[in-house]
């Protein structure tokens, strides 16, 4: 990959180096790709995974998107060294702009730091928290970020939450700072859902549906759902829109809480959930570590209420009529209360949902999710237009 090339069109095309903690299919490398979808024929890219084994999220590469893995790259992860901090830097210097996403690549941050003569701007982007992060913040993990993100030209974290901790224990200045909330394409989540996109899923009668969004992993804590719903009344069953490394766990708690028949787990995920999440009653998130969630959107959007664990933004991003529905500290027993009330009351599910989706269409565009994303880049450029407009 060259710096400064140009495309059929005449126009300069970029070339945008990726550094991910792990590049496996997510919400976050989802919208990597949208936005690489949106950039065109003015960039070209490459993706080095600090999980050299975490590559799952290239088969789905947008199509006319210019996108390659790297190469035998330097190893994002190991122990502080500089001759690997030189190699990361040695690599960077052949693009125009540096993109570094999670705790999972900071060593790319840092070997800007390091080694900054020569190297393009760098943006990093924080999601969230893994499990080992859960309960608290990691000292050694804030005094690290503090000392490498002085060389990032901005930082991205997609709520409140985390921007609080940017501005608090990784003492960021404020200019530094972005937060730029997960967006969906509100329009396509207006179509009638498409029931054969889902197969083998039927609504018997009376039956309440509850989607779960997001893979079967352990920070997703989707036993506690199961063990909630053991104690719901009503006829219900509950789909996990994704399989994972859970799912055995999952299936046995089911087992025991005599509940089995009634969860199903889609394998392999669903890959257009506009097309689906029209076709449930409700959706439901028990994770711990959630911060701007992509799947509340997606439930938002498709004009669905929300019962979920009050994590992250998640208390302020539903609309007021949602917010009796997120359960309170501290116990599993409040989320199979909140379903339980919606699951009660059709009429109330409507109307929750309703406002759900008036929100998302106001704030959670995916069109102003790009542009800003667009704006962000550019200005860490110094190149206006240079993604287009």
């Amino acid at each position: 990959m060259r710096r400064g090339v140009c495309n059929a069109g005449g126009m300069a095309t970029l070339s945008i180096l990726h550094l991910h903690d792990n590049f496996d299919p997510s919400a976050k490398t989802a919208r990597v790709q949208r936005l690489m979808s949106a950039w065109g024929e003015r960039a070209r890219h490459v993706t080095v995974s600090a999980d050299a084994a975490a590559l799952g999220a290239a088969a789905s590469t947008p199509r006319g998107v210019a996108h390659e893995i790297a190469q035998a790259p330097p190893p994002l992860a190991g122990r502080p060294s500089v001759a690997r901090y030189e190699a990361i830097a040695r690599l960077m210097r052949r693009f125009d702009l540096v993109l570094t996403y999670g705790w999972g690549a900071i060593d790319g941050v840092m070997a800007r730091r390091a080694f900054a003569k020569g190297l393009p701007p760098l943006v990093h982007h924080e999601e969230g928290f893994g499990a080992d992060e859960a309960s608290g913040l990691k000292l050694e993990r804030n005094l690290f970020r503090r000392a490498a993100l002085g060389a990032a030209s901005a930082l991205v974290v997609p709520s409140a939450t985390m921007e609080r901790i940017a501005l608090g224990p990784w003492k960021q200045p404020p200019a530094r700072v972005h937060r730029i909330v997960h967006g969906v394409p509100i329009a396509a989540y207006a179509a009638r859902p498409d029931p054969e996109a889902l197969p083998g899923l039927t609504r018997g009668d009376g039956e309440v549906l509850i989607a779960v969004p997001g893979p079967l992993t352990a920070q997703r804590n989707p036993t506690a759902l199961i063990r909630a719903a053991g104690g719901l009344s009503g006829r219900f069953r509950i789909v996990f829109l994704g399989d994972g490394p859970e799912r055995a766990n999952v299936e046995g708690a089911a087992a025991v809480m005599g509940i089995g028949g009634q969860v199903t787990i889609v394998p392999g995920g669903v890959e257009r959930p506009y097309q689906v999440l029209g076709l449930f009653d409700l959706v439901a998130s028990p994770s711990l570590v959630e911060q701007f969630p992509t799947g509340i959107v997606q439930a938002m959007a498709a004009g669905l209420p929300v019962a979920a664990m009050p994590v992250g933004d998640i208390p302020t991003m539903v609309a007021a009529e949602n917010a009796p529905f997120i359960a309170e500290w501290p116990t599993e027993v409040r989320l199979r209360d909140a379903i339980q009330a919606l699951m009660g009351d059709a009429g109330l599910r409507r109307q929750v949902g309703a406002a759900n989706r008036a929100r998302a269409a106001a704030e959670y565009d995916e069109a102003v999710m790009i542009a800003r994303y667009r704006e962000l880049y550019e200005r860490a450029l110094g190149r206006p237009g240079a993604l287009g407009g």
